[in-house]
Formats: structure tokens, sequence, C-alpha cells
């Protein structure tokens, strides 16, 4: 564990993540599995970078296909402009 992270006991754990909602209860369940088998291998990109590619690539296609394809509204949704959402399909070869 890394000098600055802070294990909580398994009680407060599980009392937080009943405050929270379940898209962020799945997120703090999952990087904490996460690290928990990195251990204390560092993550070449960042935790932070990893994080953000490999959900934004999930949330851009379903958002786009709950909106039928629609790359207007979908970027309405995600609060972005339509340039912006095509640029990340692109990048994420969802175009």
């Amino acid at each position: 564990m890394s000098l600055n992270a802070v294990r909580l006991p398994v009680n407060e754990a599980a009392r937080e993540s009943s405050s929270q909602s379940a898209l962020s209860e799945c997120v703090s369940r999952t990087v904490r599995r996460y690290l928990a088998d990195i251990g204390d291998t560092s993550c070449d990109e960042g935790l932070h970078a990893l994080v953000i590619r490999e959900v934004e690539g999930p949330l851009l296609r379903e958002v786009l296909a709950f909106h039928d394809g629609n790359q207007s509204r979908a970027a309405a949704v995600l609060g972005i402009n339509r340039a912006t959402l095509r640029k990340k399909l692109s990048a994420h070869g969802l175009l």
C-alpha cells in the first residue's frame, strides 16, 4: 500500500457504500479490487488515466445506444458538444 493510501476497516467501508449511488458503489468496489490485485505494483499510466480510459468507452457506447445512435442527443446528455463526442468516439474506436 502506498503512503497516501488509506485502508478502510471492513465495517466502515460497508457503511460508506450504503450512502453512495449504485454507480459510485460499483466504481469503489472495482477500484478497491483492482488495488488489492496489483498490490504495491505501480500503474504505468497512472490510476486516474487508467480508470478514465476504461470507463469512458463503455459510457459513450451505452449513452449512444440508448439514444439510438443520435450523437446530438447523446452529447447533450453527456454535457459535451457533438464535436467533442465525435473526437472521443473516434479515440475509442466507436465511429
